[in-house]
């Protein structure tokens, strides 16, 4: 009998170990992928270097770092906070806006095994995805 654990290693295996996109990505946008990251959060909507730390999951001091980059680049800008002045917005450019696309048209490609699934597989794929 098979077990979740089976299951998950396939998955994750599959996913991540055959399908990771990290390396392309980092590659293709001349990033470190946790300024990628950092872009997507970013792009999502403006958020204070607190916020970003937690979404980031890293220490201030980091995320700082990452940010002056991403600055230094012209993929982001710092703005007052409106309601908040002692604080800082970091907000995406289009230039930064363009890197994300790039990032996410490699992250989000299917494999070629899964675009080769018969619909019948792939559909049920999606119900047991999605029921997850």
């Amino acid at each position: 009998m098979t077990t979740p654990t089976e299951v998950w290693l396939l998955m994750r295996g599959f996913a991540m170990d055959r399908h990771e996109r990290r390396r392309e990505v980092s590659e293709a946008t001349d990033l470190p992928f946790v300024r990628v990251k950092a872009l997507r959060w970013i792009a999502r909507e403006p958020v204070t270097l607190g916020e970003l730390s937690q979404r980031l999951v890293n220490d201030r001091p980091y995320t700082t770092l990452i940010v002056n980059a991403l600055e230094e680049r012209g993929l982001v800008t710092r703005e007052a906070h409106p309601e908040d002045r002692r604080r800082k917005l970091v907000t995406i450019t289009d230039a930064g806006r363009r890197v994300v696309g790039k990032a996410e048209a490699i992250l989000f490609a299917p494999p070629a095994e899964l675009s080769a699934l018969d619909p019948e597989d792939l559909a049920t794929l999606d119900r047991i995805m999605r029921k997850l």
